[in-house]
Protein backbone atom coordinates (compact mmCIF):
# COMPACT_ATOMS: atom_id res chain seq x y z
CA UNK A 1 0.00 0.00 0.00
CA UNK A 2 1.38 3.33 -0.79
CA UNK A 3 0.83 6.20 1.72
CA UNK A 4 0.47 10.02 0.73
CA UNK A 5 -3.11 9.68 -1.28
CA UNK A 6 -6.76 8.33 -2.21
CA UNK A 7 -7.74 7.62 -5.78
CA UNK A 8 -11.36 6.70 -6.73
CA UNK A 9 -12.89 5.49 -10.14
CA UNK A 10 -16.47 4.19 -10.37
CA UNK A 11 -18.65 4.08 -12.99
CA UNK A 12 -22.62 4.97 -12.86
CA UNK A 13 -24.95 6.14 -15.31
CA UNK A 14 -22.52 5.94 -18.35
CA UNK A 15 -20.39 8.10 -16.67
CA UNK A 16 -17.16 7.07 -15.35
CA UNK A 17 -15.29 9.52 -12.88
CA UNK A 18 -11.93 9.35 -12.12
CA UNK A 19 -10.78 11.62 -8.52
CA UNK A 20 -7.82 12.11 -6.65
CA UNK A 21 -7.03 14.25 -3.70
CA UNK A 22 -3.59 16.94 -3.83
CA UNK A 23 -1.86 16.13 -0.80
CA UNK A 24 1.53 15.03 -0.96
CA UNK A 25 3.64 14.00 2.00
CA UNK A 26 7.16 13.48 2.89
CA UNK A 27 7.35 10.98 6.14
CA UNK A 28 4.85 12.77 7.97
CA UNK A 29 5.47 16.31 6.97
CA UNK A 30 2.76 17.65 4.44
CA UNK A 31 5.10 18.73 1.22
CA UNK A 32 1.54 20.29 -1.43
CA UNK A 33 -1.82 20.47 -0.67
CA UNK A 34 -3.15 21.03 -4.71
CA UNK A 35 -1.45 18.34 -6.75
CA UNK A 36 -2.40 16.73 -9.64
CA UNK A 37 -2.40 13.19 -9.74
CA UNK A 38 -5.32 12.60 -12.17
CA UNK A 39 -4.63 12.68 -16.11
CA UNK A 40 -6.61 12.43 -19.76
CA UNK A 41 -4.37 10.27 -21.93
CA UNK A 42 -5.01 9.31 -25.64
CA UNK A 43 -7.21 12.79 -26.40
CA UNK A 44 -8.93 12.78 -23.19
CA UNK A 45 -10.72 9.11 -23.91
CA UNK A 46 -8.73 7.76 -21.12
CA UNK A 47 -8.43 8.75 -17.59
CA UNK A 48 -5.34 7.89 -15.25
CA UNK A 49 -4.37 7.99 -11.71
CA UNK A 50 -1.23 6.98 -9.57
CA UNK A 51 -0.42 6.39 -5.67
CA UNK A 52 3.08 6.47 -5.30
CA UNK A 53 6.64 7.94 -6.47
CA UNK A 54 5.72 10.83 -8.35
CA UNK A 55 8.37 10.52 -10.85
CA UNK A 56 7.62 6.97 -11.20
CA UNK A 57 3.90 7.77 -12.00
CA UNK A 58 4.76 9.91 -14.65
CA UNK A 59 7.13 7.28 -16.55
CA UNK A 60 4.57 5.49 -16.41
CA UNK A 61 1.61 7.31 -17.47
CA UNK A 62 4.34 8.83 -21.13
CA UNK A 63 4.74 4.60 -21.23
CA UNK A 64 1.01 3.98 -21.34
CA UNK A 65 0.38 6.93 -23.30
CA UNK A 66 2.84 5.53 -26.10
CA UNK A 67 1.06 1.75 -25.89
CA UNK A 68 -2.71 3.52 -26.42
CA UNK A 69 -1.12 5.24 -29.38
CA UNK A 70 0.68 2.00 -30.67
CA UNK A 71 -2.89 -0.14 -30.14
CA UNK A 72 -5.31 2.23 -31.29
CA UNK A 73 -6.76 3.77 -27.90
CA UNK A 74 -7.28 -0.20 -27.15
CA UNK A 75 -6.80 0.46 -23.12
CA UNK A 76 -6.84 -3.02 -22.34
CA UNK A 77 -4.34 -3.98 -24.83
CA UNK A 78 -2.00 -1.24 -24.14
CA UNK A 79 -2.32 -2.10 -20.09
CA UNK A 80 -1.41 -5.89 -20.92
CA UNK A 81 1.70 -4.78 -22.98
CA UNK A 82 2.56 -1.88 -20.60
CA UNK A 83 2.47 -4.65 -17.29
CA UNK A 84 4.08 -6.53 -19.30
CA UNK A 85 6.70 -4.30 -19.91
CA UNK A 86 6.83 -3.50 -15.69
CA UNK A 87 7.46 -6.71 -15.38
CA UNK A 88 10.33 -7.31 -17.27
CA UNK A 89 12.39 -4.25 -17.67
CA UNK A 90 14.58 -3.50 -15.68
CA UNK A 91 14.34 -0.16 -14.89
CA UNK A 92 10.75 -0.13 -15.13
CA UNK A 93 10.55 -3.02 -12.19
CA UNK A 94 12.24 -0.67 -9.77
CA UNK A 95 9.14 1.66 -10.09
CA UNK A 96 7.61 2.39 -7.26
CA UNK A 97 3.60 3.74 -8.12
CA UNK A 98 0.17 1.91 -8.96
CA UNK A 99 -2.37 3.28 -11.84
CA UNK A 100 -5.95 3.19 -12.30
CA UNK A 101 -6.93 3.51 -15.89
CA UNK A 102 -10.66 3.72 -17.02
CA UNK A 103 -12.39 4.39 -20.13
CA UNK A 104 -16.06 4.16 -20.80
CA UNK A 105 -15.95 0.91 -20.60
CA UNK A 106 -13.31 -0.37 -18.48
CA UNK A 107 -11.54 0.74 -15.00
CA UNK A 108 -8.40 -0.84 -14.39
CA UNK A 109 -6.16 -1.31 -11.65
CA UNK A 110 -2.24 -1.67 -13.04
CA UNK A 111 0.86 -2.81 -11.01
CA UNK A 112 4.81 -3.68 -10.81
CA UNK A 113 3.38 -7.18 -9.89
CA UNK A 114 2.25 -7.40 -13.49
CA UNK A 115 -1.14 -6.86 -12.06
CA UNK A 116 -3.78 -5.71 -14.80
CA UNK A 117 -7.13 -6.42 -12.86
CA UNK A 118 -10.66 -5.39 -13.72
CA UNK A 119 -12.85 -5.21 -10.50
CA UNK A 120 -16.17 -6.96 -10.80
CA UNK A 121 -17.96 -4.14 -9.71
CA UNK A 122 -17.86 -0.88 -11.37
CA UNK A 123 -15.62 0.93 -8.61
CA UNK A 124 -11.73 1.01 -7.66
CA UNK A 125 -9.55 3.05 -5.18
CA UNK A 126 -6.21 2.93 -4.62
CA UNK A 127 -3.36 4.38 -2.12
CA UNK A 128 -3.92 5.16 1.80
CA UNK A 129 -6.91 6.14 1.77
CA UNK A 130 -8.40 3.78 -0.70
CA UNK A 131 -10.29 1.20 0.94
CA UNK A 132 -12.04 4.07 2.95
CA UNK A 133 -12.84 5.74 -0.29
CA UNK A 134 -13.81 2.61 -1.98
CA UNK A 135 -16.35 1.30 0.82
CA UNK A 136 -18.27 4.58 1.24
CA UNK A 137 -18.48 4.59 -2.73
CA UNK A 138 -19.54 1.16 -2.49
CA UNK A 139 -22.08 2.21 0.02
CA UNK A 140 -23.19 5.67 -1.76
CA UNK A 141 -23.49 3.31 -5.35
CA UNK A 142 -26.12 0.63 -3.44
CA UNK A 143 -27.90 3.67 -1.48
CA UNK A 144 -27.85 6.95 -2.91
CA UNK A 145 -29.49 8.67 -6.24
CA UNK A 146 -25.81 10.34 -5.81
CA UNK A 147 -24.46 11.13 -9.56
CA UNK A 148 -21.21 9.12 -10.17
CA UNK A 149 -19.03 12.68 -9.49
CA UNK A 150 -21.03 12.87 -6.87
CA UNK A 151 -20.13 9.59 -5.09
CA UNK A 152 -16.64 10.43 -5.82
CA UNK A 153 -16.98 13.80 -4.19
CA UNK A 154 -18.38 12.10 -1.09
CA UNK A 155 -16.15 9.24 -1.01
CA UNK A 156 -12.85 11.22 -1.00
CA UNK A 157 -14.07 13.51 1.79
CA UNK A 158 -15.11 10.41 3.88
CA UNK A 159 -11.55 9.31 3.27
CA UNK A 160 -9.95 12.47 4.14
CA UNK A 161 -12.05 12.32 6.99
CA UNK A 162 -10.11 9.41 8.52
CA UNK A 163 -7.02 9.31 6.23
CA UNK A 164 -4.07 11.86 7.31
CA UNK A 165 -2.72 11.24 3.29
CA UNK A 166 -5.49 12.32 2.22
CA UNK A 167 -6.89 15.93 2.36
CA UNK A 168 -10.06 17.80 0.30
CA UNK A 169 -8.23 19.43 -2.70
CA UNK A 170 -9.70 17.08 -5.17
CA UNK A 171 -9.00 16.75 -8.77
CA UNK A 172 -12.02 15.44 -10.69
CA UNK A 173 -12.15 13.79 -14.33
CA UNK A 174 -15.09 12.76 -16.15
CA UNK A 175 -16.13 10.66 -19.13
Amino acid sequence: MFKGTTILALKKDNKVVLAGDGQVTLGDHVIKHRARKVRRLYHDKVLVGFAGATADALTLFERLEKKLDQYGGQLVRAAVELAKDWRTERMLRRLEAMLIACDKSHILLLSGAGDVMEPDEPVLAIGSGGAMALAAAKALLKHTDLSAREIAIEALKIAAEVCVYTNEQLVIEEL
